[in-house]
């Protein structure tokens, strides 16, 4: 092979490796966030009646973020948006951190939740864009480097609590490491090309950032998006409580699930890409929510708190491979319009988010926390019925048949 005929394939290893950075630092700068909320709260002194408004204020602001990256994006490419906003994202970081006035941390965390919310688009754009340059399924990968640096995140937020040590030491040396890292890694970010003419879907004409998406089409993938937020959204803020009040674990116990949780969406996320490019995204889809949908019913129903982990883990197994599927069947459905239905999409990440911890806690005060787990158990065996959402033209990159032109890129 020529040097020349070499170039692209290593560009492209190049912009896959410096996506997945972007992807892992994310991870990290999250979980250390919304790890550490009750030291947060203690260093501004916000009421537990005004601390609700500041956590719904971090999801509402990154879906404004994530709709301005839909009208940025037709003016500079995504690759150029994440390359900005990523630095922006780590530096509200800090800010939430050297603050102790509670006008600081609104500020910082408006700051997070807008930058966070075109973090958010311009990284899934990217990946999409490089899954269609590839011809074959690599989504899931870019999601495992996030889930990694969430439980990389995670237990960099236990050691300083654990240490005591303030937001501030916990936080700057992690962002004086990831920050520099990311702005080199930028250099090798790969935006996609248009999509071929024959390759347009239902919505047709336009580059990757132009063209038409009719919401009607993109409905179902966003409610399945919405249904799968809010069964990740139960497990974040409700397995503690769940296997500690209801189960009758100890403190110490309770604090294991979310992370089994985590580190079982790490490993099927890791092998999700194998199994798409060999069944195909509608299987893999159907089976994540057959067992999301049966980890619920088991957390519902269990006798005590090691039958309930076991639910847990099957949640981590099943929800891991929803999301990164439904932003890959997005850009399928609007191959010319990739980027905007991604930010779209995105948008519906929030709102399963905002709304999965206060529904599942009002039932639970309402009427019993084992009959909210149900909840969203039937809201996410929901996707099945919108199951053919990923078909038809999600055959491109999963299941062998018709595919756009592929590169061996390794």
């Amino acid at each position: 092979m020529t040097r020349s005929a070499a170039l692209p394939d290593a560009r492209l290893r190049h912009g896959r490796g410096s996506l997945a950075l972007s992807f892992f630092a994310q991870g990290i700068a999250f979980a250390l966030l919304v790890t550490r909320i009750p030291a947060i709260q203690d260093q501004y002194g916000i009421s537990d009646g005004l601390l609700p408004v500041f956590l719904a204020a971090v999801p509402i602001l990154a879906g404004v973020g994530s709709v301005s990256t839909e009208y940025l994006v037709k003016r500079v490419p995504p690759s150029a948006v994440l390359r900005w906003v990523q630095p922006v994202v780590m530096l509200a970081l800090l800010g939430v951190a050297a603050g102790d006035r509670m006008w600081q941390a609104a500020v910082a965390l408006g700051v997070f939740g807008l930058a966070v919310g075109g973090l958010d688009a311009s990284m899934n754009m990217l990946g999409i864009s490089l899954q269609r340059a590839y011809g074959r399924s690599i989504i899931l990968g870019f999601h495992a480097a996030y889930s990694l640096g969430g439980i990389i995140g995670a237990s960099l937020a236990w050691v300083g609590a654990h240490w005591d040590l303030s937001l501030l030491v916990s936080y700057l040396p992690i962002v004086a490491v990831m920050l520099p890292l990311c702005l080199a890694g930028s250099r090798w970010y790969v935006d996609g090309e248009a999509a071929p003419v024959q390759e347009a879907g239902v919505a047709g004409g336009g580059d990757g950032s132009g063209g038409t998406v009719v919401f009607r089409l993109l409905l179902p993938l966003c409610l399945v998006m919405s249904f799968a937020y809010i069964g990740d959204s139960t497990v974040s803020n409700w397995s503690a409580k769940y296997l500690q009040d209801v189960l009758g674990s100890s403190e110490q116990l309770s604090t294991v699930p979310y992370n089994v949780y985590m580190v079982t969406a790490l490993l099927g996320r890791a092998v999700g890409d194998l199994g798409v490019r060999r069944f195909g995204a509608v299987a893999v889809v159907r089976l994540g929510t057959v067992v999301a949908g049966a980890g619920f019913a088991v957390v519902a129903v269990a006798p005590g708190p090691w039958v309930g982990m076991l639910g847990f883990t099957l949640l981590g197994f099943g929800l891991c491979v929803i999301v990164p599927q439904t932003f890959a069947a997005a850009g399928r459905l609007f191959p010319h319009a990739s980027d905007a239905a991604v930010a779209r999409l995105n948008i519906f990440n929030y709102v399963g988010f905002l709304v999965g911890s206060p529904l599942v806690g009002g039932l639970g005060d309402a009427w019993s926390y084992r009959g909210a787990m149900l909840v969203p158990m039937v809201l996410v065996l929901l996707t099945l019925v919108y199951a053919r959402s990923f078909g038809a033209e999600g055959a491109r990159y999963g299941g062998g048949h018709d595919r756009p032109r592929t590169v061996d890129v390794g």
